[in-house]
C-alpha cells in the first residue's frame, strides 16, 4: 500500500530521535533514565501496573499506570494525565512517554502511558487510532472513582501522532468506537501537546503547498477536514499547552501557529511555546527537562499540581 510521505517521516523521524544517546540531563527530582530501547515492543515499564482498556479487532489495548505516592489516602481524587506515543500512526511504544509519567506521579497525578493501533502491528488507519484515543479517556472517566482520580481533571497529552490523538479527543465529533458508550464524555480537560500534527486539510490564511496535500481519505480512513483539528476548534475547548520546535520540517511550526491563533479566537486558552532551532521529536531528546519543566508549570497555572517548593 502506498504510504504518505509525512507518515513515513514521522515514523522514521520519532525512532531516530527516541534512540538517540546519550540522553539529555533530567529535572532535579529523581526521574530515572529512560530505557536503553525506547521503542521495543510490547514495552517493559518497571513499577506500573497494567490495564485494558479496549479489546478490539483481537487486541488488548493497554495502560501503564504510575500512581502518586498518596494512592492509597482515603477519598483523595488526583488529577490524571495520559500521554499518547508518537510514530506516524505506523509504530511506536508507550514506553515513549515513562520518564513524563514518573515525573507526574512523584508530583501528585495519576499518569498513565497508552497504547493504541497502528498500521505496522494491526494494519489500521489514522481514524482507528483516534477512536482508541477516545476510548482510552472515556475509560479512564467511567473507572475514575475506582482509580483514585477527580474525573473533571483528566489530561490528555502526547507527541506527533500521539499528539494529533490528544488534540482529537477534545475537538473532533465522530470517530468514536461503533458501539462505545458515547454518553461518557471523551473529552479531557486539559491538553498537553509535543509537537503535535493539527492540520490535514487545507485551512484559509494557512499557506503551505505540500503539508496537507500529503493526506487523503484513502490514507487516513476518513475525510481529511473529519480527523483536522484545526478544522474543528469551538469554543469552550480545553485549556491546550503546545511545545514545538520552530526548526519542525514535519509538522511546520506555522500549523500549530494557525491552531493557537484559532483557539485564541474562539476565546480558549492556547500557550504555544517555540524552539528556536528545533526539529521534530526534540521534547525527548535534546529538550526533555526544558519541555517536561514547562508542561508542569502549565498544570501548576490549572491548579493541578502543587507549585514546587523553592530549594532553598
Amino acid at each position: 500500500m502506498k504510504r504518505s510521505p509525512l507518515l513515513l517521516a514521522l515514523a522514521l523521524c520519532s525512532v531516530s530521535v527516541l534512540a538517540a544517546d546519550p540522553a539529555p540531563t533530567t529535572p532535579a527530582r529523581a526521574t530515572p533514565p529512560p530505557p536503553p530501547h525506547p521503542f521495543t515492543y510490547p514495552p517493559s515499564i518497571e513499577g506500573a501496573d497494567i490495564e485494558t482498556y479496549k479489546e478490539v479487532d483481537g487486541a488488548a489495548l493497554k495502560v501503564w499506570i504510575f500512581w502518586p505516592v498518596e494512592k492509597a489516602a482515603l477519598g483523595v481524587k488526583h488529577p490524571a494525565i495520559v500521554f499518547f506515543f508518537g510514530g506516524g500512526w505506523t509504530n511506536g511504544s508507550p514506553s515513549q512517554f515513562e520518564r513524563q509519567c514518573r515525573h507526574f506521579a512523584e508530583r501528585g497525578m495519576v499518569a498513565m502511558t497508552a497504547d493504541y493501533r497502528v498500521a505496522s502491528r494491526q494494519h489500521v488507519k489514522p481514524s482507528a487510532c483516534v477512536a482508541d484515543a477516545k476510548s482510552c479517556v472515556r475509560w479512564i472517566r467511567k473507572n475514575a472513582d475506582r482509580l483514585g482520580i477527580d474525573p473533571n481533571r483528566i489530561v490528555a497529552a502526547g507527541g506527533s501522532a500521539g499528539g494529533h490523538l490528544a488534540a482529537a479527543t477534545a475537538t473532533l465529533p465522530g470517530l468514536d468506537e461503533t458501539g462505545e458508550d458515547t454518553s461518557i464524555s471523551a473529552v479531557p480537560n486539559a491538553l498537553v501537546l509535543f509537537n503535535p500534527a493539527l492540520v490535514f486539510a487545507p485551512f484559509p490564511g494557512l499557506e503551505d503547498p505540500n503539508y496537507a496535500k500529503n493526506f487523503d481519505t484513502e490514507r487516513l480512513g476518513c475525510e481529511p477536514e473529519a480527523i483536522s483539528p484545526l478544522h474543528h476548534v469551538s469554543e469552550h475547548l480545553p485549556p491546550t499547552l503546545i511545545l514545538h520546535g520552530r526548526a519542525d520540517t514535519t509538522v511546520p511550526y506555522a500549523t500549530v501557529e494557525a491552531f493557537a491563533a484559532e483557539m485564541k479566537k474562539k476565546g480558549n486558552r492556547c500557550e504555544l511555546v517555540g524552539y528556536e532551532g528545533q526539529s521534530h521529536g526534540f521534547f525527548n531528546n535534546p529538550k526533555y527537562a526544558e519541555t517536561l519543566a514547562e508542561a508542569d508549570k502549565f498544570l501548576v497555572s490549572l491548579g493541578y499540581l502543587p507549585a514546587e517548593k523553592s530549594s532553598q
